[in-house]
């Protein structure tokens, strides 16, 4: 049996946004198992992104915090700044901050006619403007090395439309184009752009509590809805990306792949 890895990144430094937990972090820690030159790992929370780091750093493989809030295109350039400082240039991507922002929470209880103009916000800046704001950032290291991933996480609700989820669908039904987009400018430079969609992530917890939540009538009814009947997992996303940000997916670029139990089909 071979030991070569497929999933070989090549020695290429690697910023993950919403980095501290979950998805992020399951993410993060992927990447450093497969021969990334080093990890940037950013949360609007500090504590969080130095958590990870050191989780990384333990790995043997060279990592930093950068917190920040995604929706601050200055302190995406000064991050980026630091990264080639302590770890060389990122070429690697991954969009995964989103949700409500800093300090939300995306539990949608209005129509869109009845919502306050001023609530949009909240879900335009972290899913579309935060995408904006760090591809921004981040490359013009890519075209300088004439290679590099991005990687965008998005949604389900963005492809297939949910309701009382008008908004935050839009961005990250924005964010699918915008890669499309940059994928075909990003091409000549052996850069590719890419999404991958979710449906329902089960946030990490302890056994005991997830069983809980499982046997629940809620739950039993929300996954009647999924031909794999269970929720998403930290590590089927973190595979997926990891899959698409290595040299085994060069000929992939300007797609989604949805991952979600079978929530809903790709067309």
């Amino acid at each position: 049996m071979s030991d070569t890895d497929l999933l070989d990144l090549g020695g290429q430094v690697a910023v993950v946004t919403g980095g501290g937990q979950n998805a992020g972090r399951a993410i993060a820690l992927e990447l450093a198992r497969h021969n990334a030159g080093g990890i940037a790992v950013n949360d609007f929370v500090a504590e969080r992104a130095e958590a990870v780091a050191e989780e990384i750093r333990a790995m043997g493989v060279p990592a930093l915090a950068v917190p920040f809030d995604v929706c601050d295109l200055d302190a995406a350039k000064a991050a980026d700044a630091a990264i080639k400082d302590k770890l060389g240039a990122a070429t690697i991507l991954v969009n995964n901050a989103g949700m409500a922002g800093p300090g939300g929470s995306l539990r949608p209880k209005l129509n869109f006619w009845e919502e306050e103009p001023e609530a949009w916000q909240r879900y335009l800046g972290t899913n579309l403007y935060g995408v904006y704001n760090c591809s921004y950032a981040f490359i013009p290291n890519m075209v300088e090395a004439k290679r590099g991933r991005i990687v965008t996480v998005v949604s389900d609700s963005g492809r297939i439309g949910e309701p009382k989820l008008a908004v935050y669908a839009s961005a990250k039904a924005g964010a699918q184009g915008f890669m499309r987009s940059i994928a075909k400018e990003l091409g000549r430079y052996n850069v590719t752009a890419n999404c991958v969609s979710l449906s329902a992530l089960m946030p990490d917890m302890p056994e005991e509590q997830l069983a809980e939540i499982m046997a629940s009538d809620q739950t039993k009814a929300m996954m009647s809805r999924y031909t794999i009947r269970r929720f998403g997992k930290s590590t089927d996303v973190a595979a997926l990306v990891t899959f698409l940000c290595s040299g085994a997916s060069d000929w992939i670029t300007g797609q989604t792949y949805p991952l979600n139990g079978g929530y809903a089909p790709s067309m």
